[in-house]
């Protein structure tokens, strides 16, 4: 912090075009979001919002009780934060709802507008400028915020007091009075906060150290002149609130303490072990951020320190997490393919809940359930922000990239700008953006319409359009599959296993050995998936296993009491009129396509052609789909092709070699280097030949995208 005058923004920035636009769309969102939260909160019934403010301050909260505000384990708070918040209660009684909910959003946005004036310099003129309604937008989104706004905490005061104490250049630069005398009040309402005097002593501020010592004594002690009882029972029988709240070893309480609670760890062994760590986690992270702090980069070192604090509280409820948040601000690796790892991994964690950060199995739940504390420890312990001074800080290595090439039609690509990476993406990266898109693939199938009587009426159009069309074959191979028992064996294998492994082998060898291609394929089925969730919005369907009367029969559940179905686990999981269209086929489809593309034996094309012709016969043959379902799955595969065409223009074939590939990587199309050409510096190793994308000198060709 000694050297922030370093950071910051510097004088009014200049807008770029299409920066206005940018901007006044960003502080649209944001405000539609703080509304969207406030309307949230307001709308719940009394006994559900400000569920923690009402303990303490409503009409029968522990406030107004005579005893002791720790007779109960409602009131979690310091006995400081309980006499600030005393004088409160005759106007929260009053107005309890609006006051506090527009003074909590008044705080949320203030937090954010220190934050974004407060990131390390040189910022960008643009950054500069669209980092204040990012920041809110961040904030408001956050579980954090979302939590302290519907229990009716004060954990986003402290936050605000800290930053405001220790990033602006002015108060760092001044005497430190200060400065100090807002952390040690923010360290009296959560005492983890303490830490921060360290840090202040370790970068050389001492009198904002020792006024935070003090500010932090005389609150504790004026708590302990008007309130004795309770601060006895706050801070020597509970040790600094340790047992108040929920039971510690909760998934509420992401800090060490509860983690290894989790483990299993009990007895004399769990708090020696957490003695030690939390004075291993508190020592390497405070010279941590004493580091950065010198840096100059005052936000990053106040968000270490605040992770810091949350690892080694003895409880750090959801609410008090905000500290993560902060750590976004942090710069990981000097390739630009990189750089969005980290932030990426921190607004997930602290945006989203654990059921979507991992899948709901034995070996990958505990990481979802244990994210926010294992992030906190990353951005304190182990994640290797860059300094200032260190190469590719403003100016990272850039992604090899080649021009958007010219289409059939005059008017393609329409995004010109579209310049396609020739590396593979970043691995890390690319599995968290799969899994939260695979969780909202999900979602969405799982709300769309499911109305049954809706769905059959669809189901039998379906099968009036195919009667029509003399294409009605799904009832006679349906009890042709039925009569035979290794052939329904091998289908319901088949349906339930194939789906998913073959499109997901076929993305990891495009990975690993064709990153172009890679790129190119995983956008095409991104955008069919995208467009299937609008066909089961806009037309649920009945399968034919699922239609009353007709005969089908259910080949893998057996049959069924369609007032009751039970199809196992799939009847919590899966929206069983999600069948127009089908994905079965579109995804089968698009593996077919994509061997064709890359394979270099024509019996492994014929095989990749072969491959949605007998998912079409598993489908139809287990009564899961109609043929129309198919043709749907198919168009939806097309227009995805097609799309991706329209906006980037042709490019199958990636347009390098890659140093990581371990053998031939993509086919390098005729003239692929333009005026870019030679081998791509900084260690990149892409190589290129010919003389444009297109076929011609000064057309396209391979750059490096900034």
């Amino acid at each position: 912090m000694a050297n922030a005058q370093r950071g910051g923004l510097g004088s009014p920035p200049r807008a770029w075009p299409g920066t206005g636009l940018a901007l006044g769309a960003l502080w649209l969102l944001a405000g539609l979001l703080a509304v969207r939260q406030a309307a949230a909160v307001l709308r719940l019934p009394p006994g559900r919002r400000f569920t923690d403010l009402e303990r303490w301050i409503g009409d029968n909260g522990v406030l107004h009780v005579r005893g002791s505000l720790y007779d109960t384990d409602d009131f979690t708070g310091t006995p400081f934060a309980g006499l600030v918040l005393k004088p409160l209660t005759k106007a929260a009684e009053q107005g309890l709802g609006i006051f506090w909910t527009f003074g909590t959003l008044l705080l949320v946005v203030a937090l954010a507008l220190v934050a974004a004036r407060s990131l390390p310099g040189p910022v960008p003129r643009r950054t500069a400028l669209l980092a204040a309604p990012v920041a809110v937008i961040l904030a408001v989104s956050s579980l954090p915020v979302r939590n302290a706004f519907t229990l009716g905490q004060t954990s986003i005061i402290p936050v605000l007091l800290v930053l405001a104490g220790c990033c602006p250049p002015r108060l760092v630069r001044g005497s430190g009075r200060v400065s100090g005398l807002l952390v040690g009040v923010a360290a009296a309402l959560q005492p983890a906060v303490l830490l921060f005097a360290v840090l202040q002593w370790l970068t050389g501020r001492r009198r904002a150290a020792a006024a935070t010592g003090v500010a932090f004594v005389a609150c504790t002690a004026l708590t302990w002149v008007f309130m004795p009882d309770d601060s006895w029972t706050y801070w020597i029988h509970h040790i600094a609130g340790k047992g108040l709240g929920h039971a510690p070893d909760g998934l509420a309480n992401q800090s060490l303490h509860g983690l290894l609670l989790r483990t299993g760890l009990h007895g004399p062994a769990e708090p020696a072990s957490y003695g030690v760590l939390a004075a291993a986690v508190a020592v390497l992270g405070l010279r941590r951020a004493a580091r950065y702090a010198l840096d100059g980069q005052a936000l990053l070192a106040t968000a270490v320190a605040g992770c810091t604090a949350v690892a080694v509280s003895p409880t750090a409820w959801q609410h008090q997490q905000l500290w993560i948040l902060l750590a976004v601000v942090g710069r990981v690796g000097r390739r630009r393919a990189d750089r969005l790892v980290w932030p990426v991994l921190v607004v997930l964690v602290t945006t989203l809940p654990s059921t979507v950060l991992m899948p709901d199995n034995p070996v990958l739940r505990p990481l979802g359930d244990n994210a926010p504390v294992l992030t906190a420890l990353l951005a304190a312990c182990v994640v290797p922000f860059l300094s200032r001074t260190a190469e590719g800080w403003a100016r990272p290595v850039p992604t090899p990239a080649a021009e958007p090439q010219p289409g059939r039609i005059s008017w393609v690509p329409l995004f010109r700008f579209w310049r396609r990476p020739l590396t593979r993406p970043n691995v890390l990266l690319e599995l968290m953006l799969i899994r939260v898109g695979y969780w909202f693939y999900q979602f969405i199938r799982a709300q769309a319409p499911d109305e049954r009587s809706l769905a059959e009426a669809h189901g039998r159009q379906i099968l009036g359009v195919e009667e029509f069309l003399h294409i009605d074959v799904e009832h006679g191979f349906n009890h042709f599959v039925a009569g035979v028992g290794w052939l329904t064996g091998g289908m319901n294998y088949y349906y339930g296993t194939f789906h998913f492994l073959v499109p997901v082998c076929l993305l990891v060898y495009l990975y690993v050995r064709r990153p172009g291609t890679y790129r190119w394929a995983r956008t095409a089925l991104s955008l069919a998936t995208l467009l299937a969730l609008a066909g089961f919005w806009a037309y649920p369907l009945a399968p034919p296993r699922l239609m009353p009367g007709l005969g089908f029969i259910d080949t893998l559940n057996g049959p069924q009491d369609l007032d009751n179905p039970d199809f196992g686990a799939l009847t919590e999981l899966s929206n069983q009129y999600a069948a127009m269209p089908s994905l079965h086929i579109g995804w089968s489809l698009w593996c077919g396509v994509v061997i064709a593309v890359v394979a270099p034996k024509p019996w492994l094309k014929c095989l990749g052609a072969l491959y949605p012709l007998l998912t079409l016969s598993v489908i139809v043959g287990t009564a899961n789909h109609y043929l129309l379902d198919a043709v749907g799955g198919a168009l939806v595969v097309v227009a995805g092709f097609a799309i991706q065409y329209v906006l980037s223009g042709p490019g199958r074939p990636a347009y390098g070699k890659v140093p990581a590939a371990r053998g031939e990587s993509d086919p390098l199309p005729a003239g692929a280097l333009g005026r870019h050409g030679g081998h791509g510096g900084h260690g990149d190793g892409v190589h290129a030949r010919g003389e444009g994308l297109a076929g011609g000198p000064g057309r396209g060709g391979v750059s490096r995208s900034p």
